[in-house]
């Protein structure tokens, strides 16, 4: 597959074969104001009418219809001097609340022909005319209630159809990754704490290179939809920079230089552009050997699973974010640590180390872990979603990302150290 020059990642099918992967099933936390996309409540597009969103609900539009009809029943039954025709007015009211702009206009419909029969059935004359003024009454109101339906109708299309390029915008930004690359095995998800948000302040990706595969996970100071600028500098910043720079010191440099560039550029001054960062882990996973190569940006340590048992990889020479070498000379190295046949490394952000539960308690990775040891990085991730998920109630403090790499058995390898990948030029 033809791979544009400066860049380095893996479009799919990925690397390793597979294609890539749909998007996730959103979780409660990603879609907790509970989006609807079917059709539009009674709005038109063009000259197409949208049907209602009460399609699928049918027993709603019973409710305005069976008011008026019990309405009209008790009218006529009772005597000329108990009257009920007035609550026909309350009819368009309901209708609204139920569905659009057309069903409050045929229920406003009904509910002056309603009091129309109720008043060609009284022999009393100043009846008759009270009636006649409530018909007027409910004809004004309802055309007022369906104009204000009609704008509430557009103005949600228009947020409806704003929303659905923010998320197609955010999903291109952070798609999933493949479920391999290379001969690892690899899984993510990503919960956004922000309402109507997929993705937020943290970050990752990866990428195949001549000599292996590196990746990125990071998470941009803040949360939610404001960091997504700084997210997609970095991650455009890696993709380019991953197969040109010889080391992760290298690699990460050069990340500096581009989230430094970006800040000049963007930020007002000296005393806000220190107030931005951008916390950083780096990975090299070379094709040849049972290591694992990582540079920590302030970035929490990655957690190795080896034998069942779980430990984090500390890093010997930490650095300060991306973004802060105006603050201080900063001398990126990396640090090696043994990745055999079978481990698994776990790389995630802050958001799920501060998950707290009620009682304010941090959410134990460390000892959470080693229960799904052994398993697939998806299985894995899986379980430690909903276990993460259950830990805070299903409200995130902060933006909460992971990747899981598994190292296959030695039977499992393919001998493909670049899997396709051709050198960049």
């Amino acid at each position: 597959m033809p791979v544009r020059p400066g860049a380095a990642s893996v479009s799919p099918p990925s690397a390793g074969g597979a294609p890539e992967r749909p998007p996730p099933a959103l979780h409660p936390v990603e879609r907790r104001a509970g989006r609807a996309h079917g059709g539009r409540v009674g709005t038109w597009q063009g000259s197409r009418l949208r049907w209602p969103a009460w399609r699928g609900r049918h027993a709603l539009v019973l409710i305005p219809i069976g008011f008026i009809i019990a309405v009209t029943v008790f009218d006529v039954v009772t005597p000329d001097d108990v009257h009920y025709g007035v609550l026909l007015i309350l009819a368009p009211l309901i209708a609204a609340l139920v569905g659009g702009a057309w069903l409050t206009a045929a229920v406003g419909l009904l509910s002056v022909c309603a009091q129309a029969y109720i008043a060609a059935h009284l022999d009393v004359l100043a009846v008759q005319r009270e009636e006649a003024v409530q018909i007027l009454a409910t004809t004004a109101l309802s055309t007022l209630v369906v104009l204000l339906t009609r704008i509430r109708d557009r103005r949600q299309q228009q947020l409806e159809q704003v929303r659905a390029v923010s998320e197609a915008a955010q999903r291109a930004l952070m798609r999933p990754l493949p479920d391999r690359l290379g001969d690892l095995r690899v899984g993510s998800f990503y919960l956004a704490a922000a309402d109507q948000a997929e993705i937020g302040g943290d970050l990752y990706t990866a990428t195949r290179t001549q000599q292996g595969t590196r990746m990125i996970i990071g998470d941009v100071r803040g949360k939610g939809l404001t960091a997504v600028g700084e997210s997609a500098l970095l991650i455009g910043a890696f993709r380019e920079a991953a197969d040109s720079n010889a080391t992760l010191s290298e690699l990460a440099a050069a990340l500096d230089l581009s989230v430094s560039r970006y800040l000049a550029d963007f930020v007002d001054d000296y005393a806000h552009a220190a107030e931005h960062f951008i916390t950083a882990l780096l990975l090299h996973i070379p094709d040849h050997g049972p290591t694992v190569q990582i540079t920590s940006c302030g970035h929490p340590p990655p957690l190795l699973i080896h034998n069942g048992e779980a430990r984090f990889l500390e890093s010997t020479h930490p650095v300060p974010p991306l973004g802060m070498h105006m603050l201080a000379l900063t001398s990126y190295t990396e640090d090696t640590a043994p990745f055999e046949a079978g481990d698994t490394l776990l790389l995630y952000t802050d958001g799920v180390i501060e998950a707290r539960n009620p009682d304010g308690e941090f959410y134990p990775l460390a000892e959470r872990v080693p229960t799904w040891a052994g398993q697939r990085p998806d299985a894995l991730l899986r379980h430690l979603k909903q276990d993460l998920l259950a830990h805070c109630r299903g409200r995130l403090g902060d933006d909460a990302a992971a990747i899981a790499v598994q190292q296959p058995s030695d039977g499992e390898r393919t001998g493909l150290p670049t899997a396709g990948v051709r050198k960049l030029t």
